[in-house]
């Protein structure tokens, strides 16, 4: 449920899943807007996210050296991403969705060269592992992430001679990793631990986008500070980032909103 709600007009308190089926999203409004849209997937389908817009399962693929039993590393999704970047003649929004941290097989989320953390948990029946080796297991499965997001920002700083860029990274859900004896993700809001709803956002913006549209990286580090976000500020954040105007677009679900100079 969590990735067609973030990318749904919805907040999380008033979702409904049959009517998000029925209703447009935040990139059917992109798409709408005549920016490209593409998504390309590392993790089972975008349940309807993607559905009226441009989208391949990039694991499908079965890249040698980059697939395990049908699940591949996240690295997979850049497979050809500079090509059609380069080839863009217009606006352009790329989602990567990716595997992350996904359990129970955790120690299949990462190269080996990512197994930095030690001893880890290299099965499935993750109940059998101690909490040092889960714990290592999904830190290893973390470095992966950063190294993933890293290339992307760099891959879109090699394009700023062509393209003004900007990246926003946000995970789904959480994880729980044996906390009071619960495992991976998806109880209910209302009895959720923290570990599943408290999730990573990153905010990326390259100097020539902060520029352009008078936006202030030093404040919305600020921000970042002493205020809290959810899924909720994607579909506006998006909206906002791409400069398109609509009715649905609400300014004060907008993270950049308070760090635009005024009139941009």
């Amino acid at each position: 449920v969590s990735v067609p709600c973030m990318f749904s007009n919805m907040p999380r308190a008033h979702y409904d899943e049959e009517l998000a089926h029925h209703q447009e999203g935040v990139l059917d409004i992109l798409q709408r807007a005549g920016i490209q849209v593409q998504w390309n997937d590392n993790d089972g389908g975008c349940k309807g996210a993607c559905d009226r817009v441009p989208h391949q399962n990039v694991t499908d693929l079965k890249l040698s050296g980059q697939c395990i039993d049908g699940e591949c590393y996240d690295e997979v999704l850049f497979h050809n991403l500079e090509n059609y970047i380069d080839n863009l003649q217009q606006d352009g929004i790329i989602v990567l969705h990716t595997i992350g941290s996904h359990g129970p097989t955790y120690y299949n989320r990462y190269p080996a060269q990512f197994k930095q953390f030690t001893p880890t948990c290299d099965t499935n029946e993750i109940q059998s592992c101690t909490q040092q080796q889960l714990t290592n297991t999904y830190d290893n499965t973390i470095l992966y992430v950063d190294y993933v997001v890293d290339k992307a920002i760099k891959l879109l700083q090699s394009k700023q001679d062509k393209f003004t860029t900007s990246l926003v990274y946000l995970s789904d859900h959480g994880e729980s990793l044996g906390e009071d004896g619960v495992y991976l993700h998806g109880l209910p809001w209302s009895i959720a631990p923290e570990t599943q709803k408290h999730v990573p956002m990153l905010l990326w913006l390259s100097a020539d986008y902060q520029q352009r549209y008078g936006v202030s990286s030093q404040c919305l580090q600020q921000k970042a500070k002493t205020q809290a976000y959810s899924q909720d500020n994607l579909f506006s954040t998006l909206l906002g980032l791409l400069r398109v105007s609509t009715r649905e677009y609400q300014a004060t679900d907008d993270i950049l909103t308070p760090c635009r100079e005024a009139g941009r």
